[in-house]
């Protein structure tokens, strides 16, 4: 009986497979064969292809589905030629920037590739640093949504003067964290294979190393920016990358504890240049196929993994307006146009462009989008508009420096209660309507507010990088039109 279950299902993968090399073209098919080629001298023969483990970490985008099907066809074909194959494990990471339509993409390309229930593949989930099966329903619980709130709004207060808000420092150490965990857990894997190309691992790396400094652990050594590198920083680093934010016993160790390897064997094995086409090309894959549906305002950028347009042009409005002294429409209306200028620049397909963008008042008024991003921001770190305002400020660090402006600007009531702020701060006694406000206005304990209290901001970037930057910002503006009146609105997809 289970001789003949195998036959059947090894149709069944046959057919997958058939199917799947259906929607490649002729250069991807040969792009197809040379990775098979890398594996197997990565393993270190056919002979051997069948211990060894590779390990993908999808996060749901577009470019990290269509290297999934990649890798699965890779394993499929070996296993149609040879005795054995690959194992695979897929991993993903549920933090704070992942929605229920990400989630819901992984579950459909899974489903289409017929990796569940292969027992040559293992699918995995890490949710609040505990590895789990993956599981596309599973809800998120309330200490998992504490803790990526809290640990986003602790990397937020640390950023440098004048340094504009980003979502995505807490991204990459909670990507990193967990590239350098999941390598480890239940074994180990032999290879991690990504197809981030040299620039996108370049930006992840600087990303990583501004945010490991903002984290208190210093910066990184000297590096070449690329991922071979990776695993050897991480374990220099340690593993917990937040461990500066909080006390011995606020911090959770990944679980379960008994299941990671000491030592890690996993080298990376670059596939950038497997990956052919553009995004028209592949679309039919991954619509037809894998059933990808693009996120509502989600943007295919590739080199921004999680870029979210709609939520960087509000956070850029609320900026303009409370901490620049302009209107949210200019602070709105100038994102916009940065981004649509980069999405081109970057060669993001026209026909997508024209989705994301729209004319004042062809489908929605800026009051309704700005009512969109807010709620979705509420609903993704339940913070509400004056905590990411609080944020804005920064407030708290270098022993409350910012805190007149900001009580001035947004609360100009508290302003007699300076005195007893700066006591609850450096962790004395303060009246509780006070404290009650801190909690309110933040978002943070206040025992981690004192904590930002004793923090120096770090200092601003060189300046040949900040003039690099508003060169682009300025062709940017440039290239699409720097009047407001006609300014660019995100626009859903359907």
């Amino acid at each position: 009986m289970s001789t003949i279950h195998d036959q059947a299902m090894n149709y069944v993968y046959q057919q997958v497979l058939q199917r799947l090399l259906s929607f490649f073209s002729r250069a991807e098919r040969t792009a197809l064969q040379l990775l098979i080629q890398r594996l197997v001298v990565a393993a270190g023969g056919m002979e051997r292809i069948g211990d060894y483990k590779v390990l993908v970490t999808p996060s749901g985008t577009r470019d990290s589905c269509y290297t999934l099907a990649l890798l699965r066809a890779a394993q499929l074909s070996i296993a149609g030629r040879a005795p054995g194959t690959f194992q695979l494990r897929v991993a993903t990471l549920r933090w704070g920037g992942t929605g229920a339509a990400t989630l819901d993409n992984l579950h459909r390309s899974f489903g289409a590739l017929f990796l569940y229930d292969d027992p040559r593949v293992e699918l995995l989930m890490v949710d609040h640093r505990q590895v789990l099966p993956f599981n596309h329903l599973a809800p998120l619980d309330m200490e998992s949504a504490d803790a990526n709130r809290t640990n986003l709004l602790m990397m937020g207060h640390r950023r440098a003067r004048e340094e504009t808000l980003e979502l995505w420092d807490d991204a990459s150490l909670a990507w990193a964290e967990f590239y350098g965990q999941i390598a480890r857990w239940g074994n180990g894997v032999d290879a991690w294979v990504a197809s981030e190309s040299p620039r996108r691992q370049k930006a992840f790396m600087d990303e990583l190393d501004c945010a490991v400094q903002k984290a208190g652990l210093g910066a990184m050594p000297s590096n070449g920016g690329t991922f071979d590198e990776l695993f050897a920083l991480l374990d220099g680093l340690g593993g917990d990358l937040y461990r500066g934010f909080y006390s011995e016993s606020e911090r959770l160790c990944w679980r379960p504890e008994d299941e990671f390897e000491a030592c890690r064997r996993t080298t990376f094995v670059d596939i950038h240049d497997m990956v052919v086409g553009n995004l028209e090309e592949r679309w039919a894959l991954l619509s037809e196929f894998l059933g990808f549906q693009g996120e509502e305002w989600l943007l295919p950028l590739g080199e921004g993994e999680y870029a979210d347009p709609l939520i960087d042009a509000h956070l850029s409005g609320l900026e303009a307006e409370f901490v620049g002294g302009r209107s949210y429409e200019a602070g709105f209306s100038e994102h916009v146009r940065r981004t649509l200028a980069n999405m081109r620049r970057k060669g993001v397909p026209e026909s997508v462009c024209e989705q994301m963008v729209l004319k004042p008042g062809q489908q929605q008024t800026l009051d309704e989008l700005r009512e969109t991003a807010a709620n979705c921001l509420q609903k993704a770190y339940g913070l509400n508009e004056a905590q990411w305002v609080c944020l804005l400020f920064t407030p708290f660090i270098e022993h409350g420096a910012g805190l007149e402006r900001f009580l001035r600007s947004c609360h100009p009531g508290m302003l007699v209660a300076m005195p007893d702020l700066h006591r609850a701060m450096q962790g004395l006694h303060g009246p509780e309507q006070v404290l009650q406000w801190m909690t309110d206005v933040s978002g943070l304990p206040v025992r981690l507010i004192a904590r930002l209290y004793a923090m120096e901001p770090l200092p601003k970037r060189g300046g040949a990088v900040q003039a690099i930057d508003a060169t682009l910002d300025a062709v940017a503006l440039a290239e699409t039109g720097s009047g407001v009146g006609d300014a660019l609105w995100l626009a859903p997809q359907e």
